[in-house]
C-alpha cells in the first residue's frame, strides 16, 4: 500500500510532527539499521515520517587528488565524505528503503537556506524526484505543524534550494583550494602543517588584525581631569571640571592651584530634561547572541546551540532568523494566556494582556522565512541552566516588546568653585514603562542626585587633578565581532559564530576578548601582501548580495559560480608564483605561536632556560628548552589541558600551569611536585592507611601520590580503583572515589 513520506531534518522533529498529525498514537517502528520512524495516519491518510541527521549529503571532489585549483564536485553520501559523519549512512539507507514505496513526498526539514538543501539532497538523490511538497513553519508546537502540513506548498522553495546549494559550491572551491595552496606553501619549504582560510575566513581574520593592529599602534597620551567630591542637602556627589580631559599640563596646574583650598561650590544652574526610551525590537538571532552574551555571558555558539534545543523541545519559534518582526498571525494573546500558566511569568503575561491592544516595537530587520523569536507558551524543562536562563530572557523580550516607553529624566548641576565651572549629571527613570517587563535585562546605571536647586551650597570633602592617558579602542568579543560581520555582510546569520570559532581552532585568534595571535596576524599579513583578494571583504560582500538575490528570484545560480571559479583561479596563481615565501613566513609564524602558546615559566633548576609543554611518547610534559644542557622535566596529567597562566608559585616561586579536565572549571596548580601545596602533608601518617579496601575487601589502602597531590588508592589496582582524597591534610573517607 502506497503512503505519503514526509521527511524531517532531526530525529525529534519526526516526533513532534508525527504526534501533531496522527489520528491516534502514533506507531513507531525501527529499520533494520535501527533508525527509528513513524507510521500514522492524518485523516485516515497513510503516511510515514523518517528523519534525517542534519547533511546526509556532502559535496565531494570526483577524482581524488591534492591538486588546485579544483573545480570538478558533485554530491554524495556525508558518510562518503568524512569518517565522522559515518553515522548518516543509516539514516540515509532507511530513507531509500522507506522512499521505493511511496507515493508522495513532503520536506519537512527547516524552512531556510540549509533545510532547503538537505531536503533537496534527500529528494533527488534517495528518493530519485525531482520535487516534493514543502511544508513551512516557525514553531514545533501541535497547532502550527497541523496548519504547514494542510497548508503545504506543492513545490520546493527553488530559490532558497539554489541559493543554499550555490554557497556550498562556492565555500568548498574557496575553502579546499585555499586552504590547499596555504598547506602546499609550508610544504614547499620541507615542512608539514595543516592551515585553512575561506571565503568569510580570511575578512573575518582581517577585522580582528586590522583591530589588533590599531591597539598596538595606539600611543597613550597623557591628560588631566579635575575634580571634587562633596556633600549638598545631606547627599554626596562628584563633580568634574566643565574642561573634561586636559590636555595642557600648565593649564591643568593653573586650574588646579586656583581650586584646591576651595572648601565649597556653589550651585549657579540647575537643567532636568526628560527624555524618551523606546521598547526594544524582538530578537533576531544576532541581537540575541549579543544580549545573551552581554547579560548572561553565554557565547554566541552556545546561545544558537541552546536556542536550537528550545526550538526542537517546541518553547520558542525558530532561531535561525534575520526577523525583528512579530506579525498579528504567531497569535500574541494566545502566547501570552499559555505564559499565565507558568508561575514565573504569571504576573507579567497579566500585566501586558490588561493592555488590550497588542502592538509590538517591531523593528526594520524581515526575513521572508520566518518571523522574530517568540516564546510559544508550552511549559519547558529545562535540562540545564543555559536552557533556563536563554528561555527567561527570550521571554522577557517578548513581554517587553508590547510594553510602553519608559521615561528618564536627566539632571545636571553647574557649580562655581572660585569662578572654575564644574558639572554633576544624574539620570533617573521616571516612568518604567516596559523596564518592569524587561526586570534585570535592563542594563542602564541609576545615578540619583539630591534635590539640588540654585543657590544651594556644596560642602567639598575632597578636590583633586588626576594623571590620566587615553586608551587604545577596546577587542572584539564574540558578540561584537558578529554585530561587526553583520554590518559587514559578511557571512550568515547562522554560520559567522561557527567562523570565529573556525579561526580559534586554527590558533589564528584567542581569549574573551579577541586578540589576534602572532600566527593570525602573520598569516592575514602574508595573505594581504602575496594575494590580498582572499582578505578582501568587497569581494565576499559582493557575493553575498549576488546570493541573496538568487534566493529572491531563484535563478542566477551558474553566473554566481562561474565567477567564484575566477576568483578563486586568480587567487591561487598569484599565490602560487610565491609559494616559498609565503611557505617560510607561515612556517615561521606558526612556529612563534607555538613555542609562545606552549610557554609555561621561567626553570628554576639552570635559571637561564625556559620550561615549555612538549608532547613525548608517553604523553605531554614539561622540559626546560635549554635541553641538553638542562634537562629538568615535570610530569603533568594525560587527559587534561594543561597552559601556563604566566603566574608563580607563593610558596616556591615555580611556574603555576592551569589544567583543565573536561568541562570543568581550569585549576590551579604548582609545577613543583616538591611543593607543600601539593603534598597535602608529606611527613604525616594517615590512621586509613593499611586499612582493607572498603569496595573490594582484598586491597589495602595505600599512600600514592598524583600531580594533582597525595591519595589513599588501593593496593589491589588497576583490578581495584577505589580512592581517597586528601584533604587539606585529612582523608576524606566520605567521598570514596571508585572508577
Amino acid at each position: 500500500m502506497s503512503y505519503e513520506l514526509i521527511i524531517t531534518e532531526k530525529p525529534s522533529a519526526a516526533v513532534k510532527i508525527a504526534q501533531a498529525l496522527s489520528d491516534k498514537s502514533p506507531k513507531k517502528l525501527s529499520s533494520r539499521e535501527k533508525v527509528p520512524y513513524f507510521e500514522i495516519t492524518h485523516n485516515g491518510k497513510k503516511i510515514k515520517i523518517v528523519s534525517a541527521v542534519g547533511h546526509i549529503y556532502g559535496l565531494s571532489q570526483k577524482e581524488k587528488s591534492r591538486k588546485y585549483p579544483t573545480f570538478d564536485i558533485s554530491w554524495v553520501p556525508s558518510a562518503d565524505v568524512s569518517k565522522n559523519s559515518s553515522f548518516t549512512r543509516k539514516y540515509l539507507n532507511t530513507i531509500k528503503r522507506l522512499a521505493k514505496e511511496a507515493s508522495e513526498f513532503t520536506v519537512a526539514t527547516d524552512y531556510d537556506v540549509e533545510g532547503e538543501v538537505i531536503g533537496l539532497n534527500i529528494v533527488r538523490y534517495a528518493c530519485k524526484k525531482e520535487d516534493a511538497n514543502r511544508m513551512k513553519f516557525s514553531t514545533l508546537t501541535k497547532s502550527d505543524l497541523v496548519k504547514s502540513y494542510e497548508n503545504k506548498k506543492p513545490t520546493l522553495n527553488w530559490g532558497q534550494a539554489k541559493a543554499g546549494e550555490t554557497r556550498h559550491k562556492m565555500d568548498w572551491y574557496f575553502g579546499i583550494n585555499l586552504s590547499r595552496a596555504l598547506s602546499a606553501a609550508v610544504k614547499s619549504v620541507g615542512k608539514f602543517q595543516i592551515l585553512s582560510t575561506g571565503r568569510v575566513q580570511g575578512p573575518a581574520l582581517k577585522l580582528v588584525v586590522d583591530k589588533e593592529k590599531t591597539i598596538s599602534a595606539f600611543i597613550p597620551e597623557p591628560y588631566f581631569e579635575i575634580k571634587f567630591n562633596g556633600t549638598i542637602k545631606s547627599g554626596e556627589i562628584e563633580a568634574l571640571h566643565k574642561a573634561g580631559k586636559i590636555f595642557e599640563k600648565e593649564v591643568a596646574q593653573t586650574i588646579f592651584e586656583k581650586v584646591k583650598n576651595q572648601k565649597t561650590a556653589i550651585a549657579i544652574k540647575v537643567t532636568k530634561k526628560q527624555f524618551t526610551t523606546n521598547p526594544p525590537t524582538p530578537f533576531d538571532l544576532t541581537s540575541l547572541q549579543i544580549e545573551a552574551h552581554k547579560c548572561l555571558k553565554i557565547t554566541p555558539k552556545n546561545t544558537l546551540s541552546t536556542a536550537q534545543e528550545l526550538y526542537t523541545k517546541g518553547y520558542i519559534s525558530y532561531p535561525r532568523t534575520s526577523s525583528q518582526q512579530l506579525p498579528k498571525e504567531i497569535g500574541y494573546n494566545k502566547i501570552l494566556s499559555e505564559l499565565l500558566k507558568q508561575p514565573a511569568y504569571y504576573k507579567l503575561a497579566e500585566q501586558v494582556l490588561k493592555k488590550g491592544s497588542l502592538k509590538p516595537n517591531n523593528g526594520k530587520k524581515t526575513d521572508p522565512a520566518h518571523p522574530a523569536i517568540y516564546p510559544t507558551g508550552v511549559v519547558p524543562s529545562f535540562k540545564n541552566d543555559y536552557e533556563k536562563k536563554l528561555y527567561d530572557l527570550i521571554v522577557k523580550r517578548f513581554f517587553a516588546v508590547f510594553g510602553e516607553a519608559a521615561t528618564r529624566e536627566t539632571m545636571t548641576v553647574e557649580f562655581d568653585c572660585n569662578s572654575e565651572i564644574f558639572f554633576t549629571k544624574g539620570t533617573t527613570t521616571v516612568k518604567k514603562g516596559w523596564f518592569t517587563l524587561y526586570g534585570n535585562y535592563v542594563m542602564l546605571k541609576e545615578v540619583e542626585l539630591p534635590l539640588i536647586e540654585k543657590g544651594d551650597i556644596c560642602n567639598i570633602k575632597k578636590i583633586e587633578k588626576l594623571d590620566k592617558e587615553t586608551t587604545p579602542p577596546k577587542r572584539y568579543t564574540e558578540a561584537s565581532i558578529i554585530k561587526q560581520l553583520e554590518k559587514e555582510n559578511l557571512g550568515t546569520k547562522a554560520t559567522r559564530a561557527q567562523i570565529i570559532e573556525t579561526l580559534k581552532d586554527r590558533g589564528y585568534i584567542e581569549g574573551k576578548a579577541l586578540r589576534a595571535t602572532q600566527l593570525g596576524i602573520r598569516t592575514e599579513e602574508t595573505l594581504e601582501k602575496y594575494s590580498p583578494r582572499i582578505v578582501d571583504p568587497e569581494l565576499t560582500r559582493n557575493f553575498e548580495l549576488e546570493m541573496k538575490a538568487i534566493r529572491e528570484k531563484g535563478k542566477g545560480q551558474q553566473k554566481v559560480l562561474d565567477d567564484s571559479i575566477v576568483a578563486v583561479t586568480e587567487i591561487v596563481d598569484k599565490f602560487n608564483k610565491h609559494l616559498n615565501e609565503i611557505g617560510k613566513e607561515l612556517y615561521s609564524a606558526n612556529r612563534e605561536t607555538q613555542e609562545n602558546l606552549s610557554r609555561i615559566g621561567k626553570c628554576q633548576k639552570c635559571e637561564d632556560g625556559e620550561l615549555h609543554l612538549r608532547h613525548g611518547k608517553f604523553g605531554p610534559f614539561v622540559a626546560c628548552n635549554k635541553y641538553p644542557e638542562c634537562k629538568t622535566t615535570y610530569k603533568v596529567p594525560k587527559n587534561a589541558l594543561v597552559k601556563g597562566n604566566g603566574e608563580k608559585c607563593e610558596k616556591c616561586d615555580y611556574p603555576i600551569v592551569l589544567v583543565q579536565k573536561g568541562k570543568k572549571a581550569p585549576q590551579k596548580y604548582c609545577i613543583n611536585p616538591d611543593c607543600e601545596t601539593r603534598s597535602n602533608g608529606d611527613s604525616k601518617n594517615y590512621p586509613e592507611e593499611n586499612t582493607i579496601c572498603p569496595k573490594c575487601g582484598k586491597g589495602k589502602m595505600v599512600l600514592r601520590k598524583s600531580f594533582y597531590g597525595q591519595f589513599l588508592g588501593c593496593s589491589n589496582y588497576p583490578e581495584c580503583k577505589t580512592m581517597m582524597k586528601i584533604v587539606n591534610g585529612k582523608v576524606d573517607k566520605e567521598n570514596i572515589i571508585s572508577k
